[in-house]
Order: C-alpha cells, then sequence, then structure tokens
C-alpha cells in the first residue's frame, strides 16, 4: 500500500491507474477504522480495481472546537487495518494541504435543503463542512465511484445530491450500516464510550427497531410515535436530540403514502453524540 500526504502524488498515482484502463474508487474517512470502513474497501474492490482510502480529520464539519481535537486520531493502526484489506493507496493530508488559504478563507459548497433539517439543525454548518471537503476530496482524486456507509443516512443523500447538482462523473454508493452484534452501529465515537455507557448504548438500536414495527403495523401518528421513542431515550439515560420518521428519498417529513421510510435518531450519551437509522419499505394506503 501506497501512503502519500500531497496532492501531487496522489495525482500521479491516480493517473496512472486510469492510463492502464483500471477504474479507481474513494473511500473518504476521518480514520480511527473499525470494520464498518473495511467493509467498505471491501465493498470498492467489486466496483474498481484500484481504492484510494482517503484519512483526513476534516475541521470545517465540527460545531465545537473540543470535538475536533478529542476526535481519535490513530493513523499507524488505520493503514495496518488497510493494508490488510489490500487497499491500493492511503491519501493523508494534513489540514494546511486540504486548506491552503485557511478554513474562513476556503471556498465552501452549500447543499441547500438537506443541509438544514435533521442533522443541519442541530450541528448549524456542519454540511457544509461535509460538502466542501468531500467536494475537494473527489476533484483531487478524481475517482469513477465512492462509497459511503448508509449509517450517516443524512450525509449519503447531501453527497448524492451535491454530486448530481455540480454533474460529477462518480457513482455514489452506498454501505449498509454494519453492527456490533447487539445492534449497536459502528462508529468511531463508541471508542470514548465507558464501560457502562457501552453497555446501555445498544438501547439506540432497540428503539428504532420498535418504532419500525409500529410503522409497518400501519402507525401513522407519526409525531406521537417520535415523542413517544424520544421520552423512551430520555428515560434510559440518554439526551435524545431527535426522533425523526422521515421519506427516505429527500428527508421530508413522512406521509403514509410513502413506500419507503427512514427513521432518523441522534441522542447523547454522556458526552459522546450518537446517531443512527433504520430504512423500512412499506406499502403505501
Amino acid at each position: 500500500m501506497h501512503i502519500c500526504t500531497d496532492i501531487a502524488e496522489l495525482r500521479r498515482n491516480v493517473q496512472a491507474w486510469k492510463k492502464a484502463g483500471e477504474r479507481v474508487a474513494l473511500v473518504p474517512t476521518m480514520g480511527n477504522l473499525h470494520r464498518g470502513h473495511l467493509r467498505l474497501v471491501q465493498a470498492a474492490k467489486q466496483h474498481a480495481q484500484r481504492v484510494v482510502v482517503s484519512v483526513f480529520v476534516n475541521p470545517l464539519q465540527f460545531n465545537e472546537a473540543a470535538d475536533f481535537k478529542a476526535y481519535p486520531r490513530t493513523l499507524d493502526d488505520d493503514a495496518q487495518q488497510l493494508r490488510a484489506v489490500a487497499t491500493d493507496l492511503l491519501f493523508a493530508p494534513d489540514v494546511d494541504v486540504i486548506y491552503p488559504r485557511g478554513q474562513a478563507g476556503n471556498t465552501k459548497v452549500l447543499v441547500p435543503g438537506i443541509s438544514d433539517v435533521l442533522e443541519g439543525e442541530h450541528r448549524p454548518g456542519h454540511f457544509t463542512g461535509v460538502a466542501t471537503v468531500v467536494a475537494k476530496l473527489f476533484n483531487m482524486v478524481q475517482p469513477d465511484v465512492a462509497l459511503f456507509g448508509e449509517k450517516d443516512f443524512q450525509q449519503l443523500l447531501l453527497i448524492r445530491r451535491m454530486a448530481a447538482d455540480l454533474d460529477l462523473p462518480i457513482e455514489i454508493i452506498s454501505v449498509a450500516t454494519e453492527r456490533e452484534a447487539d445492534g449497536l452501529a459502528m462508529s468511531s465515537r463508541n471508542s470514548r464510550l465507558s464501560a457502562e455507557q457501552r453497555q446501555l448504548a445498544p438501547v439506540i438500536y432497540q428503539t428504532l427497531r420498535t418504532l419500525q414495527r409500529q410503522l409497518v403495523q400501519g402507525d401513522h401518528r407519526y409525531t406521537i410515535l417520535e415523542q413517544q421513542a424520544v421520552a423512551a431515550l430520555n428515560q434510559a439515560g440518554f439526551r435524545a436530540e431527535y426522533v425523526a420518521v422521515r421519506r427516505a428519498a429527500d428527508l421530508q417529513p413522512a406521509t403514509p403514502d410513502d413506500t419507503t421510510q427512514v427513521v432518523l435518531l441522534a441522542a447523547w450519551l454522556g458526552q459522546i453524540r450518537l446517531i443512527d437509522n433504520l430504512m423500512l419499505a412499506l406499502n403505501p394506503r
């Protein structure tokens, strides 16, 4: 596996592969890799001959400096894991490579609509940071395909919309959420949970499953169901930010006529913010 930190070297490698007629896949990450990230790499190999993984903790998408500082950085371990799954190139740039004129002076990408609800409402500016860094990585790597996990469902929709609106010739492929045996969605933030918090964390998935069953059974009292789920989480020891039932295509409020819906959730467990979601296919009335 080749490791590089500057754009020119990255592009030389990618251009050589493309000159040889090979397809290139990109898996953008912020590092502290787990099995879910490795599943993305393995899926990428089904769509391209070469796989680039980026590891960059993007300051532009953090709302709080303390959260950015506390985010786990494990590059040596990440590299070891990526070698084990035969990644071709690890791109691990410094902040000044991505933002040479600083974050404030950098051109930014705004995806309207999707950026403003749910995560966007609770984390103002977050999705501008996400869209900006992903757009830059797309332009740096110029992959044929890019892979993203479904755990960050709103992010996935945002990137699909951005790629379509900017006419980027990149296929966006989603990969199902990787879960622990008790249902907890794998996340780099899970490593910061205490032993007691880790025991409690699967309640998030259980809450989503309960709501999923209610919806599949035909309960359309969306607001009431959301409120009940929030109350259940808070009673269990979480601090819920939102539980929302939305139309899967665009995150608009759900209606009984939807064929696919998604239940999304964000809740704090101590100082750790966890998100998750579940998709469901329905027979509209």
